[in-house]
């Protein structure tokens, strides 16, 4: 069997990893522009992708590969450069990407934030200050009405787990805060921003349009095909320490209406309203299982493969996290995020990217058996369209179907992407 028809195949990005043109047309520094020291190979995004002014070219390889969907992010850093003001010249670039992706008939998947802050913004405490709702929503409703018309999918957030606790409580990524004291209301801030997004998205179109909100996802693998084991995985996806921080921290409140045991007592049933109001989708962005977080002495021991990030490869896992994900929540899913990162070389003018073609061709297998199963999976975004600024990691790790070399900014479209293409052209019956 195939997809159903409609499927959204496509690939997605985020603007501070592709865009470049950091301070062009009116936009503000964001906080991964001020990373400095913190990435590792002394890199910066200032130009990255340099998608700013090579859109044309990258929606070209987009309709070269067969994509029929792609999902992208807007800067806040354009649109709001300023507390309390909205930059007009900062959607000139994504009104003319939307363009031209209309005109080479690929449906825009919008992601509204996708980490990248005004640095003015985190100057005033970032997501710790409940004032951030306000700038979020105004930054919304001026980004909806300036791509009204254009957009039908939008996603709220992505990863919310990345932005919030790396950023905020390990200092991993930016802003670079240790601040576990004020975890909560980090999160409370987060999910009532989302909350009302959803309301003021609706009321702002002019058609009805589809809203979700992007997710790390992690299910569990179990141990055998038996019923016993697969009901213990699906408990363990979602029960205990591992589970809550990862998975249901957000889902919970955003899917069933309900604070999960860290929130208790921080969101009061009238946040719990304005936070479970009604998704069209759940996102979810797929690496690795939750096993490897939970048990990985044991998981190890299976012997399986890893990216150049350290995450596991197991082919099973983008079929269980699915599954588990509807289960609980019962929502159409779209796999907003899902690929692996290889040293990628430009050999003889070609990229041969094996292990990425087995990744896709074995991960897809079994979404193509999730959607067989029943259900209701709307798309696959593999991640990411174009090599990119992979945050603290800087350029040395190549998620893309299309090399760029970043010294020249040629693009070479690699095997997986002749692999992906086949797969689309057949709608996934070539599996």
């Amino acid at each position: 069997m195939s997809f159903k028809e409609g499927f959204l195949w496509g690939a997605a990005s985020a603007s501070a990893q592709v865009e470049g043109a950091f301070d062009e047309d009116g936009k503000c520094l964001s906080v991964w522009d001020l990373a400095g020291k913190h990435v590792k190979t002394g890199e910066d995004c200032k130009i990255a992708c340099d998608h700013y002014h090579r859109y044309a070219e990258d929606v070209a390889l987009m309709k070269e590969i067969g994509l029929n969907s792609y999902r992208f992010s807007v800067s806040m850093c354009r649109i709001m450069p300023e507390e309390g003001k909205i930059n007009e010249d900062g959607f000139r670039f994504y009104i003319e990407l939307l363009k031209e992706l209309k005109k080479a008939d690929i449906t825009p998947i919008c992601t509204l934030y996708h980490w990248d802050l005004p640095a003015w913004a985190q100057e005033k405490g970032g997501w710790k200050n409940p004032k951030i709702i306000d700038w979020y929503l105004m930054y919304v409703e001026a980004t909806v009405k300036a791509l009204d018309g254009y957009v039908d999918y939008w996603v709220t957030f992505n990863e919310p787990q990345c932005f919030l606790f790396f950023g905020y409580i390990t200092g991993e990524h930016a802003p670079f805060k240790k601040d576990l004291l004020f975890l909560r209301r980090y999160v409370k801030n987060m999910l009532l921003s989302h909350g009302k997004a959803v309301r003021l998205i609706r009321k702002t179109a002019s058609r009805p349009v589809k809203i979700g909100v992007a997710m790390v996802a992690r299910g569990f693998i179990p141990k055998s095909d038996s019923e016993k084991d697969i009901l213990k995985a699906e408990k363990a996806a979602f029960r205990g320490f591992w589970a809550e921080a990862t998975n249901t921290i957000f889902t919970d409140p955003i899917l069933l209406g309900k604070a999960t045991m860290i929130m208790k007592g921080c969101l009061k049933k009238a946040d719990l309203e304005i936070i479970s109001s009604p998704v069209d989708f759940l996102g979810l962005n797929v690496y690795q299982p939750m096993n490897d977080q939970t048990d990985r002495k044991a998981y190890s021991a299976e012997n399986h493969p890893r990216t150049m990030m350290g995450w596991a490869i197991d082919a099973r896992c983008l079929y269980h996290t699915v599954k588990q994900f509807y289960c609980r929540y019962n929502v159409p899913i779209m796999v907003t995020e899902n690929g692996m990162a290889c040293p990628d070389e430009v050999k003889g003018g070609e990229v041969v990217d094996e292990d990425r073609v087995n990744y896709i061709t074995e991960y897809l297998r079994g979404l193509k058996k999730a959607a067989d199963e029943g259900v209701p999976v709307l798309g696959y975004q593999y991640w990411s369209l174009t090599d990119n600024f992979e945050w603290c990691e800087g350029y040395r790790t190549r998620f893309g179907l299309i090399h760029i070399d970043f010294a020249t900014q040629k693009r070479t479209l690699k095997k997986s992407a002749y692999t992906y293409s086949e797969i689309i052209r057949s709608n996934g019956e070539s599996l």
